[in-house]
């Protein structure tokens, strides 16, 4: 069982419309399944509700992101006009801070969507040229017309048997097994 089990990725259902992809959804979760996925060709309404999936963290990352480059911006200017090189031009202040406003704005934005991309990218662990799930011969039709649930085998309670028929009892079209390959 255990050579079976290590290269099996999990169990994939395959429904014809977004109200039974939600309902199998949310009665997966209520079954106890931690570790699932669901994939659809468009954005569905409460499917991440569905799944329990946590908030995103990339909109804290762009704040970070933009409080970082703009403190890095000011601090760059700060450092360069009054404590590296001061220049005492026609009695103005060192610290002139209005003058640092444009870098400092830009600086902000670039830290910002810097960070709001590569977090994206590394919080969806991309890129990821190829997954167990593409080994499913129906799951082209992912991108058209259908939409799946995958039980991952990953999940403790997760049972190669079992999950199969649970996922049957959903009304699923199709039932497959996710193999590594």
């Amino acid at each position: 069982m255990s050579e079976q089990r290590s290269n099996l990725h999990g169990v994939l259902a395959e429904f014809a419309t977004t109200e039974q992809l939600l309902a199998a959804a949310a009665k997966t979760r209520e079954a106890g399944y931690t570790c699932l996925d669901a994939y659809a060709p468009f954005p569905v309404e409460g499917l991440a509700d569905a799944l329990g999936l946590r908030r995103p963290l990339v909109p804290l990352l762009t704040l970070l992101g933009g409080v970082l480059g703009g403190c890095a911006g000011f601090g760059l200017q700060y450092w360069a006009s009054v404590i590296n090189y001061p220049v005492n031009v026609g009695g103005r202040p060192l610290n002139s801070w209005p003058a640092f406003i444009p870098v400092t704005f830009e600086l902000t934005i670039l830290g910002a969507s810097l960070f709001a991309v590569f977090g994206m990218l590394a919080l969806n662990k991309l890129p990821q040229p190829h997954h167990a799930i593409f080994n499913v011969p129906r799951f082209a039709l992912a991108s058209h017309d259908r939409f799946f649930l995958c039980i991952e085998a990953g999940d403790p309670k997760f049972d190669r048997v079992r999950t199969a028929q649970f996922l049957e009892s959903l009304q699923a079209y199709a039932v497959s097994e996710v193999l590594d390959e």
